[in-house]
């Protein structure tokens, strides 16, 4: 007998992150003998410091399968307040840290702390894909500030004073910097500038930091060096990148008391704790894997830079080396244009219809918001060789226009409004 449930609104309309979407397509032509250079995904090509890799081995031998409180290790967290002072000279204790499973989860807890229904949330865009899910979750509303090439993807203060003194609802503020994807840093004016126009009201800040060791042009400014800021924000961070660690899913948030101890409660009912093991391998990282963690950082810096480099000689594309992470986020619009595919239709066409054995995995800029309409973004999570090959294989694959009409015919969703 067939079923008379109903998934809610919220399930019916939930978007992911396209980047596991295409991460599934490429995984599924890999396995049917496809070569695909798979530039789409956040992810680490290193392997986990070794500390890490230690720590985690020998706290299984420890036994260290139980759980824990749900805060977090209190040796994790002092490691970390520790760790976090000496890079950035902040004064936190380990009651200001909370530990999750990554950095995503702390968007909806965030959320839940500080959203109700009406609520509006600033959002810088192109922006990370699932922000909106969970503010949609607790029935905001986002309010969008366009990231320019031209201003080197960075916060406009404008939009940021006019959201906070003329929106009649203005609760929040998603800042992400590094910026996935545009690779775009905002810059410690900046920081400042945002700080001084939420000072004292009733406006919270969610500050997304998992790339903050990944900073090419002037350092890392964590927006909770900001005076008053420890009260009205909320810093994420991730093992993810700085150590490879994509897989333990690690990370952890740090706040004031108070807040920490309000998201406590939402990981003590929806998840219990992170797993033990996971915290003392994050723990050993912290303690010993510096030095190696920087020598990583530096690899990426030169594989960034090569990817810019490759991409600046394919006619038809803007691009400048990002301020930070791991990404390039070339304009490509005058090539769309010119074959008449939105920028997503064009980075599928890369992965599916440019060639029967050989293809890229990217994203189009679009699934970041339409802001990113025009741009693609691709990854350095290959080796360099095969960095080089993709934008070998991008530059002769939009000179095929043949292939590319064909493959809009299979698939009219990607081509450009009004276009025949």
């Amino acid at each position: 007998m067939a079923t008379s449930l109903s998934f809610s609104q919220f399930a019916r309309g939930l978007s992911t992150e396209t980047a596991f979407d295409v991460l599934a397509v490429a995984r599924r032509l890999k396995a049917q003998g496809k070569d695909v250079i798979e530039l789409q995904i956040g992810d680490s090509p290193f392997n986990s410091t070794q500390s890490a890799l230690d720590g985690g081995i020998q706290a299984i031998k420890n036994n260290q399968s139980h759980y824990c409180p749900s805060l977090g290790l209190l040796s994790f967290r002092e490691t970390v307040a520790g760790n976090y002072a000496k890079e950035y000279g902040i004064p936190i204790s380990a009651e200001n840290v909370v530990v999750g499973p990554g950095a995503k989860v702390f968007e909806q807890f965030f959320c839940e702390a500080f959203l109700d229904p009406g609520d509006a949330v600033l959002v810088f865009s192109p922006h990370f894909p699932t922000y909106g899910p969970n503010i949609e979750r607790r029935g905001g509303q986002m309010v969008f500030s366009s990231l320019k090439q031209e201003n080197q993807f960075r916060p406009d203060l404008n939009d940021v004073e006019n959201f906070v003194k003329k929106h009649p609802k203005a609760r929040a503020i998603f800042l992400n910097s590094p910026h996935n994807p545009t690779g775009g840093v905002a810059t410690e004016a900046d920081l400042k500038g945002i700080a001084d126009l939420i000072r004292g009201r009733n406006i919270a800040l969610f500050s997304d930091e998992p790339y903050d060791h990944m900073v090419w042009t002037g350092k890392h400014y964590p927006f909770l060096a900001q005076p008053g800021m420890l009260d009205q924000a909320v810093a994420c961070y991730t093992f993810s990148k700085s150590y490879s660690m994509s897989g333990w899913r690690l990370g952890y948030a740090v706040s004031s008391k108070a807040i920490v101890e309000a998201i406590g409660k939402m990981i003590n009912t929806a998840l219990s704790c992170v797993p033990p093991i996971v915290q003392l391998a994050g723990e050993a990282a912290l303690k010993n894997d510096a030095a190696e963690r920087d020598q990583v950082m530096a690899r990426f810096h030169k594989k960034v830079q090569l990817l810019v480099d490759d991409l600046k000689q394919v006619e038809g594309v803007k691009v400048f080396m990002p301020a930070g992470t791991f990404y390039v986020f070339p304009n490509v619009a005058p090539i769309c244009q010119r074959l008449g595919i939105v920028s997503h239709g064009l980075a599928m066409y890369l992965l599916e219809g440019a060639d029967d054995k050989k293809g890229v995995a990217c994203l189009g800029g679009e699934c970041f918001g339409p802001a990113g309409q025009g741009f693609l973004r691709f990854s350095c999570a290959e080796p360099d060789e095969r960095l080089r090959e993709a934008v070998a294989f991008f530059k002769e694959a939009i000179g095929h226009a043949d292939r590319v009409k064909r493959y809009l015919e299979a698939n009219p969703k990607y081509r450009i409004a009004g276009r025949i």
